[in-house]
């Protein structure tokens, strides 16, 4: 999947409120309260990013999460990144309902 070039970024960020480009990457962080809430998110990210075999950089700082996604293999920001932001969107919003 080939990169995306500035004006393809930016038309996708639309779609994914909260998530931001940084350099070659697309970021956000997530809040949650709590320790363990901030780990359950990241270990079902985990088991999603690892399906896709599409991973990313995570921060883990008490009850946030900061995911960083890039496309390494293509040497910039692709598709793939922009498909798991939003199923990380979808997991953070299943996590607030619980």
């Amino acid at each position: 999947m080939p990169a995306l070039n500035t004006k393809q970024i930016k038309l996708r960020l639309k779609s994914i409120p909260g998530w931001t480009k940084c350099a070659q990457t697309i970021c956000r962080t997530f809040k949650f309260e709590g320790f363990l809430n901030s780990i359950n998110f990241v270990n079902r990210i985990a088991r999603k990013a690892q399906k896709a075999n599409h991973h990313p950089d995570i921060d883990i700082r008490f009850d946030k999460v900061t995911l960083t996604l890039t496309t390494h293999d293509e040497g910039g920001i692709t598709g793939k990144d922009f498909t798991l932001a939003r199923q990380c969107d979808e997991v953070f919003s299943k996590n607030l309902a619980s």
